[in-house]
Formats: structure tokens, C-alpha cells, sequence
């Protein structure tokens, strides 16, 4: 039986592998349809989302049969429990890149008031951090973890950034306020991915440690 479990441990690892490459995928995508406007490829990052969502699915039941099939230890309990929470970030993380698609969509034919060099730098961090935050999974590596979780700070710095130029730009000329509010929705998205890619790291230092940094802190 120990052996059989193995093999779905084994295989609920190249799942989230697969479903991470998706996301990370997902980020990058969105923010080249909205650098480059787009707008096929931000409808195909909409539809994508989709995907995302039944490879949640498909994690889902294998986590459940583990737990059905298994007298599992405290160690696999809480490893099956974090997959299930790390995968809820990741469709998340899908339905804000399909977020950031529609209001590419709404951007298309403008004008931007600003070039978007702080935008896609928050995106390829927060896509790296999805990355990592699986890798460490996978690896059971708690120095991964940390590095996703430092990570955020730069992203909420960027974030920041994206907003004071926006708001000197309303300054500015109060006409560039509607696009400067879509713009900064846009970076508020990917704020919020950086902050799901930290909570993916975060279950995956429960399951190996046993404590949730947000139990301490509470």
C-alpha cells in the first residue's frame, strides 16, 4: 500500500508541476497581450483560465483518493492538505491573469500614459515565485520557501512604484485618470499574485514542518 501511495505522491508532484507551468504561463502571457496590445492573446489568456481551472479538478480528486484509499502519517496528511491549499492559489492566480486580460482588452487601441517596464517586472517575480513555491514543494526545500517569501517585498515595492507614477500623472493632466486607474488595477492584480505565490510557499513549509507561519502570527 506504501508503494501505491508513492506513486500517487509521485504523480500528484508532476501534476502540480504541470498545473505551476500553467499559471506561470498564465502571468506571462497576460502581461505581453497588454505590453503589446494584444487582444487575441488576451482573449486566449481568458479562455486559458479554463484550463487552469480543470487541472485544479484533476489534483482535487487525486488528493481525495490518497485520503480514501490511505491510513496516511501526520507527514503525508499535512502534505496532501497543503497540496489542496497550494492549488486553490494557483486557480487564483488564473482567474487574475484572465483579470488582467479583460482590462487589456478595455486598454486596446489607447494610447499608455506610461511605459509599463515596472508591470512587467512584477510579473516575471511573481511568476517565479509560482515556480519556486512548487520546486520547494517538490524538493521539500525550506531555503526555496524563504526565497519566495522575500520575494513578495520586491513586488510590493514595485507595486508602489506603479502607483506613485500613476498618481503624479493624474497630478499631471486629470485626463490620464481613467487609464491610470486601469493601470493601477492591472499592478493591484499582480500585487495580489505575489501575494498567493507567498501563500503557496507558506503550505509548502507546513507540510514539511508542520507550522503555518500565519498560526504564529495570529
Amino acid at each position: 500500500m506504501r508503494e501505491h501511495f508513492e506513486t500517487q505522491l509521485d504523480k500528484l508532484n508532476n501534476e502540480l508541476i504541470l498545473m505551476g507551468s500553467f499559471v506561470e504561463e498564465a502571468i506571462a502571457r497576460t502581461v505581453r497581450a497588454l505590453v503589446e496590445q494584444n487582444s487575441e492573446m488576451a482573449q486566449q489568456v481568458i479562455a486559458f483560465d479554463e484550463v487552469i481551472d480543470a487541472k485544479e479538478k484533476d489534483i482535487e480528486a487525486l488528493c481525495m483518493r490518497a485520503l480514501l484509499e490511505h491510513q496516511l502519517s501526520a507527514r503525508d496528511l499535512r502534505t496532501i492538505s497543503a497540496a489542496l491549499k497550494m492549488i486553490t492559489d494557483m486557480e487564483r492566480i488564473g482567474d487574475q491573469a484572465a483579470d488582467i486580460s479583460e482590462l487589456t482588452l478595455a486598454l486596446a487601441g489607447s494610447t499608455y500614459i506610461k511605459k509599463l517596464e515596472h508591470i512587467s517586472m512584477m510579473a516575471e517575480q511573481t511568476a517565479w515565485m509560482v515556480t519556486e513555491a512548487v520546486d520547494a514543494f517538490v524538493r521539500r526545500d525550506l531555503e526555496m520557501v524563504q526565497e519566495v517569501i522575500d520575494a513578495d517585498d520586491i513586488v510590493d515595492s514595485l507595486f508602489l512604484n506603479v502607483r506613485d507614477d500613476l498618481l503624479a500623472l493624474i497630478a499631471e493632466d486629470i485626463k490620464n485618470g481613467s487609464q491610470a486607474m486601469d493601470l493601477l488595477m492591472v499592478a493591484k492584480y499582480l500585487e495580489r499574485i505575489g501575494d498567493h505565490a507567498e501563500n503557496i510557499a507558506e503550505w509548502v513549509a507546513y507540510s514539511i514542518t508542520g507550522i503555518h507561519r500565519q498560526s504564529l502570527s495570529s
